[in-house]
């Protein structure tokens, strides 16, 4: 099924793996197939309905004098961290030792991992998206509580908490953050998360999905040079902060600014790690048996370029 491995997701020195996922992969991979394709319960739609006016009340506090210069710093400081990806400060090396730790003594680079059973590195991971929300928690609380001066080093908090996360989970199932790709598909990954639409969120998926499976089938990444990889993941992270900012301006109420705030990073933070889990699965098991793992019910973007609707809204 697929490729063998050693041609597959950049992992150079991959030994030959077996081409049958165990009981456990294959039930992975359906419940995968099945989160990018969730039905949208009475849940969703109550949720769709609440989000909607607080969108609108958004865009009329985005319009306010002086708040532009807000939503400028806030995309500045997001891009350093983007531009910073590869010193991001997940330590692989104590990762690995988690593995050998838990008995997998031969983990000491991503392809070991990749040789492990799911099952097994789903065992390592474990608890990892609990820890995460607890620091989000704690941190937007913390910048909740000031209110709008807040926003701006709220948002840079958060942006750089969730990019560790998808750095640890990337990590766990055997891949290597410090590579263009893994960078551009953690940014997608935010993307994805912050979603405020339907559209938006097929749009972000799309592209995660191409990106995916251009690793997977080792494609060049010729057509995305520096220059053009700094331009996109400076488009994705304005797009990011705005979302962010229209998603907390209620902080700007002192009585309830805490409380939004921590509660919105924890539920951000946890729709990163949501995603992160899932796609770094997928992948992982691509890696294993072949880029047909990653299904085609949802189709590849054309373009490696995203261009978000968001980007079409005026900053003050």
């Amino acid at each position: 099924m697929g490729l063998p491995a050693s041609q597959c997701c950049g992992h150079d020195r991959l030994p030959r793996i077996m081409n049958t996922p165990s009981a456990y992969e294959q039930h992975a991979i359906r419940e995968v197939h099945a989160w990018k394709n969730p039905e949208l319960g009475w849940f969703g739609q109550a949720m769709k309905a609440v989000n909607w006016p607080l969108d609108k009340a958004g865009d009329l506090v985005l319009a306010t004098p002086g708040l532009g210069d807000v939503i400028k710093l806030s995309i500045k400081g997001i891009t350093g961290v983007c531009n910073d990806c590869a010193q991001w400060s997940v330590r692989p090396e104590a990762i690995y030792a988690e593995f050998r730790s838990d008995g997998h003594t031969s983990v000491k680079k991503p392809s070991d991992i990749v040789a492990l059973d799911l099952e097994h590195v789903d065992k390592v991971v474990g608890w990892l998206d609990a820890k995460y929300k607890g620091i989000a928690l704690v941190e937007g609380a913390a910048t909740g509580s000031i209110g709008l001066p807040g926003i701006p080093a709220d948002i840079v908090a958060l942006i750089t908490l969730t990019l560790r996360a998808i750095g640890e989970y990337a990590t766990y199932y055997g891949f290597d953050v410090s590579s263009q790709q893994e960078r551009f598909f953690a940014m997608n990954v935010l993307g994805l998360a912050s979603s405020p639409t339907d559209g938006s969120k097929g749009l972000a998926m799309a592209q995660l999905v191409r990106i995916a499976s251009d690793v997977a089938k080792k494609r060049t990444w010729k057509e995305l040079e520096q220059h053009a990889f700094v331009q996109v993941i400076q488009r994705i992270a304005k797009a990011l902060s705005i979302r962010l900012t229209k998603a907390k301006l209620a902080q700007v109420i002192p009585a309830t600014g805490a409380a939004v705030g921590g509660g919105f990073n924890a539920y951000f933070t946890y729709k990163v790690c949501d995603a992160a889990y899932y796609l770094y699965r997928e992948r992982f098991l691509a890696a294993k048996f072949g880029p047909d793992v990653i299904e085609i019910t949802v189709e590849p973007a054309k373009d490696i370029d995203p261009e978000y609707p968001e980007e079409g809204e005026a900053v003050p």
